[in-house]
C-alpha cells in the first residue's frame, strides 16, 4: 500500500441500543488503524456516505428486516462512494477507481472485490448522486403504482429521500395531480414551488383524512406510501376503486409512531390492489433510473434534493435529524 496513507482513520460505532427517539449519546467516534486488504479485497477511501430511515431499525436487535442488526462496539454500515486506494489481485479494478459500497460510517475500507460496485463517472454529473434514494423511488412508481397518464397520485413521506424524487418521477410518467404529505408548511412550499406537487397535506394540522379529501376532490388512483399509519389508512379511505397500492417504506412503525389497521373487507369490495416491495428484489432497474436520472439532471428537469453534511463526526447528528424530520431529500455526509 501507499506510504503516503494515514496509520489510522475513523469509524463510527453504536454502543447502545437506542430506546426512544435516536440521540448522538449512543455512538461513538473510534479512531482505528487503517485497515489493510487482504487477497481479492479493495481499500477504498470513502468520500461521501448516506443516511437513511432504515438505519434507526437496523439499530435495534431482531429488527425484523433481512438485514442483520448493528453490533455493538462495532462500525456501523451503509451505503458509501468512495475511490479504490489498493486492488491488489482484484480483478477489474485499479486505484483511483470510482466505486460504491455498503462500508459507510468509516472513512477507510477494506472490502471483498464482489461487494464493490465500480462506478462510471460521467453518468452522473455529481459521484454523490449515486447516493440517491431515486431508484427506490424509480421501483415505487414504475412498477409498484404503475403511474399513468391522467392519475391523481398520492405520496406519503413526500419530503424524504424517497418522496422527494417520486413526485417528480410520477409528473415525469404523466401523473395528472401528484399530492404529498409533510410535517412543516416550510417543508410544504419547497414540494410546491420546486419539487412539482400540486398539492400537499401536513400531518398534524388536523384531520389528516379530510385535508386528503380536500386535495383530492376525484378521489386517489394510486398511493406510493412511505410512513404507513393514519397517512396510509387516511389514502385507502380515499383511494378510487381500483387504484393500485404500493408499500415502500413504513417509517410510523419503525419510529414507533402508530401501527396500521387496514379495513380488508372495503379494499376487496373497491378492488384496491396493495404491493409491498423492496428495492433488492428490482435491482436490476438500477441502470435504468441511472440514464433516466443522469439525463433529467443534465437536461434540468429532474432535480436532486439533498442536505450534506461535512465530516465524519457529523454522521451521527445527521441521522438524528433525518429521524426527526429536519430535512428535505437525501442526506449526506462528505467525508
Amino acid at each position: 500500500m501507499s506510504s503516503s496513507l494515514p496509520a489510522t482513520h475513523r469509524e463510527v460505532h453504536l454502543t447502545a441500543r437506542p430506546q426512544g427517539p435516536l440521540t448522538t449519546e449512543v455512538f461513538e467516534i473510534a479512531e482505528v488503524p487503517v485497515p489493510r486488504p487482504g487477497p481479492g479485497q479493495l481499500l477504498v477511501r470513502n468520500r461521501t456516505m448516506s443516511v437513511a430511515a432504515v438505519m434507526r431499525t437496523l439499530m435495534d436487535e431482531g429488527n425484523g428486516l433481512p438485514m442483520p442488526s448493528y453490533e455493538l462496539g462495532q462500525p456501523m454500515w451503509g451505503e458509501a462512494v468512495g475511490e479504490v486506494v489498493a486492488a491488489n489481485d482484484a480483478a477489474g479494478f485499479a486505484p483511483g477507481d470510482l466505486v460504491s459500497t455498503h462500508a459507510g460510517w468509516r472513512e477507510y475500507a477494506a472490502v471483498d472485490a464482489a461487494q464493490a460496485t465500480r462506478l462510471d463517472p460521467g453518468v452522473l454529473p455529481d459521484p454523490a448522486a449515486h447516493l440517491s434514494q431515486g431508484p427506490t423511488a424509480y421501483m415505487g412508481v414504475v412498477r409498484g403504482i404503475e403511474v399513468r397518464p391522467g392519475d391523481t397520485v398520492f405520496i406519503s413521506g413526500a419530503a424524504g429521500g424517497v418522496g422527494s424524487l417520486a413526485g417528480q418521477i410520477a409528473k415525469r410518467r404523466g401523473a395528472d395531480r401528484v399530492i404529498g404529505s409533510t410535517g412543516s408548511q416550510a417543508k410544504a412550499e419547497v414540494l410546491l414551488k420546486e419539487l412539482g406537487y400540486d398539492a400537499v397535506v401536513l400531518r398534524g394540522a388536523g384531520s389528516f383524512a379530510e385535508q386528503l379529501r380536500a386535495a383530492a376532490p376525484d378521489g386517489i388512483d394510486a398511493v406510493f406510501d412511505n410512513v404507513g399509519g393514519e397517512q396510509l389508512q387516511a389514502a385507502l379511505t380515499v383511494a378510487n376503486r381500483r387504484a393500485r397500492v404500493a408499500l415502500i417504506g413504513a417509517l410510523a412503525s419503525q419510529l414507533g409512531v402508530s401501527e396500521t389497521r387496514l379495513d380488508t373487507l372495503s379494499l376487496v369490495s373497491r378492488g384496491i390492489s396493495l404491493k409491498a416491495m423492496a428495492l433488492f428484489d428490482h435491482l436490476d432497474l438500477i441502470p435504468e433510473w441511472n440514464e433516466f436520472f443522469g439525463r433529467g439532471l443534465r437536461e434540468g428537469t429532474l432535480s436532486f434534493p439533498r442536505t450534506r453534511l461535512t465530516g465524519i463526526s457529523q454522521a451521527p447528528r445527521a441521522l438524528c435529524e433525518l429521524t426527526e424530520g429536519r430535512h428535505i431529500g437525501a442526506v449526506l455526509v462528505d467525508l
